[in-house]
């Protein structure tokens, strides 16, 4: 387009130049045209319109690339390539009845057979923790190399597969393989398989064995006399929704979350509210946690390190053992991960995406897979120690995790096979997770060699099982349901929101002693003492002044004294006396369980009784033959005939006829130090009349005050005749006290101990 200065208007302008070879121009130059706005618009007019249809185009087609339908309508368009690969993969085909058979011909260890193997990927000369896993009786330690490991390593006991040896064993996975990665590990796999491998335990060079036995913390037989035959505790399936959990959480260790856990979950920091169970046997690939260093994200590194101090948290050794059902997942590592060799397919490490990122992808990709035979995964209390080494841990390896694991659990979830056998499944599987994104074709490749080897190596794929996922799931009953609190361990590494947690829970407990420290509790224990008065003073020694514990038969080594509950209130005169100074007494059935923290409220000035308690208060007619009740009868009115003035007046206010008589099991009730005169004189206007416990209190009691001065802190207390089958049912943290209650055992108290923790967390560290 000729494009030239607009001409001054005040002069003419300048006859252009000429030259012979002008005369030849066509006429069209020979005159030149004024270029103003309107005249140079209308002459590109069509320039003008071409041009905005071009930039309108392109708007369009950029609206489309990032909007709401973008991502199908780019790969329609064809405006950004996402790895071609990995959207229209080539699916290998597999003669699975012809793969000749690989046998170790090249390497000194040709005739070597194990059962028991364990894994390791080496880059350094043998460390400390490599050494003492080569130490372990019974396991064969195999060795590992890539291309930064030393040419001359070596370890006395310890098979070492040097990059050299990794080539001439004839594998196909090797050339998959990167030759500086960890991933490597897959020819390792291999060669114990081959060698008679029928238990794999996958580690890395800076994990050491607790106590030095494998066999202590994990299931390493599942069939036979040596199988331990037991139940495992399982998370609840109740929720079809939840698909991911993080295990750290039932280990005591709610703040720390595992590699691979997308952080959209981290914040899951609740326990469990029930477990079910499982029987023991199909736990094929089984998960330890790692006490010192355990498996967690760069995020979790970064945000949480303090200066050069290395991480040393410790998890609960305690805590059983517990596994995942169908349609729930755990991140799964190659740190502390043992493998039984129905699950040795799962061994193979993805090539395509980060080194990081590999051995999680396949735990998920495992998982699934795992379904399909019946197995599951379990998570094993601490099983290693790893150490923190303080060195830089790379961001940028985790980013095919962050990015693509949440959606692969979602993928893998939902994802069905029609194929009849297990090794076409995980081929069908690889493949549609590279058209998927979350790997290459490369790893499809690598699935059928890894496939193959395993076939040529004599490796017997295991029978496909109906799968659940598609049934209806079963309702879990309330005998179906077991319990188990977490404890919360301490960690050095805790954030904000968890420290003032702990801050609040310590408060808690000395605004409690703060209002409480100055009353005596008496219980009246009608189970066995021997197993239950130390447990009682522990539980609520914490918060009140002492407890004091009566019961038919006196205990000096235990320091119970004796009484009988139907004339128990004849005894409390004396204890009164002991404690001249304290605010009150407040007087505890074994059978009733009391939750402190919600007598806060109360006014410790006034009486407290459960004459709002309709199962506990009554009012029965003295007019008919109950023989009992009217010799009950008598011998109050006898009492207030004898009463001073102003518990005679208290009294009758209250009860309107002489022909009722009150009745109150009186489980529970207080007296604050004010009342104690006044109760002492009833008791001893009492004297030796046989009058039950259930009828003397609500007699003093109305006697002392008016029913509506009464403190109402017990009127919303749960109160039933029979305990139902599962006591844990009819507990609340929101009320004052439950009734009834049974406690006859140390393993009954721990088991109240942890359904109280839901007021009180601190009582966690008391078991």
């Amino acid at each position: 387009m000729l494009v030239q200065d607009r001409p001054d208007a005040t002069k003419p302008p300048k006859p252009p130049h000429r030259r012979e070879s002008d005369e030849l121009l066509p006429t069209r130059f020979s005159k030149p045209k004024d270029l103003y706005f309107s005249t140079w618009v209308c002459d590109n007019l069509y320039r003008i319109v071409i041009l905005f249809i071009l930039i309108t185009t392109v708007a369009a087609l950029f609206f489309l690339r990032n909007g709401a339908y973008g991502r199908d309508t780019s790969a329609l368009l064809c405006i950004q390539s996402t790895q071609s690969n990995s959207i229209h993969p080539h699916l290998p085909q597999i003669r699975w009845n012809s793969i000749p058979r690989i046998v170790d011909k090249s390497s000194p260890f040709a005739s070597f057979r194990s059962e028991k193997w364990i894994v390791v990927s080496v880059s350094d000369y043998p460390s400390d923790s490599v050494r003492k896993l080569g130490s372990i009786k019974g396991w064969q330690l195999l060795a590992v190399g890539n291309s930064k490991t030393p040419k001359d390593w070596g370890l006395k006991g310890t098979i070492f597969l040097s990059l050299e040896m990794q080539a001439q064993l004839g594998f196909r996975v090797v050339d998959y393989l990167p030759y500086d990665s960890y991933v490597r590990k897959s020819v390792g796999y291999l060669f114990a398989i081959q060698h008679g491998a029928k238990k794999i335990f996958d580690v890395d060079d800076r994990g050491e064995v607790i106590d030095g036995d494998i066999g202590k913390h994990f299931d390493v037989e599942l069939i036979g006399e040596e199988a331990r035959q037991e139940v495992i505790l399982q998370y609840s399936h109740e929720n079809p929704n939840r698909t991911v959990v993080n295990p750290y959480v039932h280990f005591g260790q709610r703040s720390v979350w595992p590699r691979g856990l997308p952080l959209e979950n981290v914040g899951e920091i609740g326990h469990e509210e029930y477990y079910t169970e499982v029987f023991g046997g199909k736990q094929f690939i089984q998960q330890g946690i790692s006490n010192g260093l355990p498996d967690v994200d760069s995020v979790f590194y970064f945000t949480r390190k303090t200066g050069l101090e290395a991480y040393d948290i410790r998890f609960d050794k305690h805590a059983p053992k517990v596994a995942l059902p169908q349609g729930m997942m755990v991140p799964v590592n190659s740190f502390n991960t043992f493998f039984h060799s129905s699950a040795f397919w799962a061994l193979m490490l993805p090539v395509s995406v980060s080194s990081m990122a590999s051995d999680v992808l396949r735990g998920y990709w495992a998982q699934r897979l795992l379904w399909e035979i019946g197995g599951y995964v379990v998570v094993y209390p601490p099983t290693v120690h790893r150490y923190d080494r303080i060195e830089v841990y790379p961001f940028s390896e985790e980013k095919d995790l962050h990015v693509n694991v949440g959606r692969l659990i979602k993928f893998l979830v939902t994802w069905r096979s029609g194929k009849h056998g297990l090794f076409e499944k995980i081929l069908e599987l690889s493949y549609v997770m590279a058209e998927e994104g979350f790997w290459t074709e490369q790893d499809v490749k690598f699935t059928a060699a890894w496939l193959q080897d395993l076939l040529a190596v004599g490796y017997q794929q295991p029978r496909l099982m109906s799968l659940e996922l598609d049934r209806p799931r079963a309702n879990i009953g309330h005998g179906d349901r077991k319990e188990f609190v977490p404890r919360k361990l301490p960690s050095v590494h805790l954030g904000v929101e968890e420290i003032g947690t702990v801050n609040y829970e310590i408060g808690n407990l000395i605004r409690w002693r703060k209002s409480f420290g100055n009353i005596v509790l008496i219980m009246f224990c009608s189970g066995p003492v021997e197993r239950t008065a130390l447990e009682w003073r522990l539980l609520y020694g914490r918060i009140f002044k002492t407890v004091i514990i009566l019961s038919k038969q006196k205990n000096v080594d235990l320091a119970v004294e004796q009484g009988q509950l139907d004339h128990i209130y004849k005894y409390l005169p004396k204890l009164f006396s002991r404690y001249i100074s304290a605010d009150g007494f407040l007087f505890l059935q074994d059978d009733t369980i009391l939750n402190y923290w919600n007598l806060l409220q109360a006014d410790t000035t006034k009486l407290w009784i459960t004459n709002k308690v309709s199962k506990s208060w009554t009012t029965v007619s003295v007019a008919g033959d109950k023989d009992w009740f009217v010799k009950q009868a008598d011998m109050v009115k006898k009492v207030v005939a004898t009463m001073p003035v102003h518990f005679q007046v208290n009294y009758k206010e209250s009860v309107k006829t002489e022909q009722s008589l009150t009745i109150c099991n009186s489980e529970l009730f207080y007296v604050p130090h004010h009342f104690v005169a006044d109760f002492v004189d009833l008791v001893n206007l009492v004297g030796d009349l046989d009058i039950h416990h259930k009828v003397a209190i609500p007699m003093f009691f109305m006697a002392m005050d008016s029913q509506q001065n009464f403190d109402p802190v017990f009127n919303p207390m749960i109160y039933e005749q029979k305990p139902p089958s599962n006591l844990t049912m009819l507990y609340s943290a929101e009320v004052a006290a439950i009734h009834p209650w049974t406690i006859s055992s140390e393993q009954e108290f721990i088991k109240l101990i942890r359904t109280m923790a839901a007021g009180d967390p601190l009582l966690m560290e008391l078991v």
